[in-house]
């Protein structure tokens, strides 16, 4: 009885067992190497199945596209889409169970497109846009910033007009169903063309006496070629960029100025008064100091017709020593002893010689000269040509060395080293320490 319960009890245990089978169970996991979800992309397979002794691999549009193993490890896609990655996995308890995964593959969008000007960026700028963007089920839209169009929907665009100076952005945005990209690019157009220029004589024409030299200086905007035409000019037209022209004859002339670039031209003009030629150069309120104040750099004693400047001790150089003409002598501070000294004389009356230095011939006074000359200050003012002076008889002869006092108004006449004849006018005398000085006028010829 006991041997017959303990078989039966095998027999229970032994049916028990044979019954229990291994069940298929987990999951398996998928990712984008490198996080990357563009075309070609790599997705890796990572199993956790367990209770599984085969497997069934299959990957839609993927590469490989079925395996065997547990793990796959890696499958790559080379095209858009959705796909789905299959697994049967079984064991042989005849155990087996299905799992799926979806992928989304995107097309990679890497937008290359260029811009070609037309012609130049004058304005109206206009631009021919080539799209070499590659890729399958892409979208396209474009848009100009104050453009014509202002956008557009398509690969290729038509070309656009930009007409407004300054910078315009060309926005490219491609889509591939998922995502967008954008892309932009920069055209500049350049200022609209403006004809302008100023103008100014050549120093010693400042007066605007006939001849004068003028240089003009082309300030236009966006041009690229000139037209110059000078009524009354030598030359008579011109196409340089900045001219010089010498007006010859007295009276109003027209400048005209056509810039233009290879879009269009403006035109802009201006009228220039040449006056009559009177050989008469006219300097007002000329101040010269006496001794102390030129050697102490306070109040300059020596004066150039040429440069029309006062120079002080300090200011003379090699290069403008030369230039200088009229030097004043005043010896004390209540100027009762004066006289105007010719420049290659300056080292005998208390200066520094000077290089090169000019000889001029003054006549300090005269009523003491015994020279016959007797030129007055209604005269100096009434002076508005060199008539009045061109016939008088300034030489060494009757120049002398005569000194003036504390008395003015008075006319000193003078003839420079180059012959040209001239009356100074000392209208006002400072009594100012060191620091006193002359006011003069002074007419003085041009040739």
């Amino acid at each position: 009885m006991k041997k017959t319960l303990l078989f039966l009890l095998f027999i229970i245990l032994t049916s028990c067992y044979q019954e229990t089978s291994i069940v298929v169970e987990g999951d398996f996991t998928t990712s984008y190497v490198n996080g990357d979800e563009s075309v070609p992309v790599t997705v890796k397979i990572d199993s956790k199945i367990t209770g599984a002794d085969m497997y069934e691999w299959t990957f839609e549009g993927g590469s490989p596209s079925t395996s065997a193993l547990k793990n796959p490890g890696e499958v790559v896609y080379n095209k858009q889409g959705t796909y789905t990655i299959t697994l049967k996995a079984s064991n042989v308890d005849g155990e087996s169970k299905e799992f799926t995964k979806t992928v989304i593959i995107k097309e990679g969008i890497a937008i290359e497109f260029t811009h070609e000007i037309v012609k130049s960026n004058f304005s109206p700028v206009e631009v021919i846009l080539k799209n070499t963007t590659l890729g399958e089920g892409l979208a396209f839209k474009w848009e100009f910033q104050d453009g014509i169009p202002v956008s557009f929907t398509g690969k290729t665009p038509p070309n656009v007009i930009f007409t407004s100076p300054g910078e315009h952005t060309i926005t490219l945005t491609v889509s591939n169903g998922f995502e967008s990209e954008k892309k932009v690019q920069t055209v500049t157009v350049a200022p609209l063309l403006t004809s302008l220029f100023s103008y100014e004589p050549k120093f010693e024409n400042d007066d605007y006496e006939a001849p004068v030299t003028i240089n003009f200086t082309n300030k236009s905007t966006s041009a690229t070629a000139y037209k110059w035409t000078f009524q009354g000019g030598n030359p008579a037209v011109s196409t340089e960029e900045n001219p010089t022209v010498v007006f010859t004859s007295a009276g109003t002339h027209e400048v005209t100025l056509e810039a233009s670039n290879d879009k269009t031209s403006q035109v802009s003009k201006t009228i220039i008064t040449v006056a009559p030629d009177t050989n008469l150069r006219t300097l007002a309120n000329i101040k010269l100091g006496i001794n102390a104040a030129h050697n102490n750099n306070n109040i300059g004693a020596m004066f150039s017709t040429v440069t029309r400047q006062v120079y002080k001790a300090n200011e003379i150089t090699n290069e403008n020593s030369s230039l200088i003409d009229i030097i004043f002598q005043g010896l004390n501070s209540n100027l009762t002893s004066n006289k105007f000294i010719s420049p290659d004389q300056a080292n005998n009356y208390g200066f520094l010689a000077l290089k090169n230095a000019q000889s001029t011939i003054f006549i300090n006074s005269q009523s003491l000269c015994n020279c016959g000359l007797n030129f007055t200050e209604a005269q100096f003012d009434a002076m508005t040509n060199d008539s009045p002076i061109k016939s008088l008889d300034i030489s060494y002869s009757a120049a002398g060395a005569q000194e003036f006092g504390f008395t003015y108004p008075r006319i000193i006449l003078f003839k420079t080293q180059d012959g040209r004849k001239g009356a100074i006018k000392i209208k006002d005398m400072v009594k100012n320490g060191a620091s006193s000085y002359i006011l003069c006028d002074i007419k003085v010829q041009k040739q």
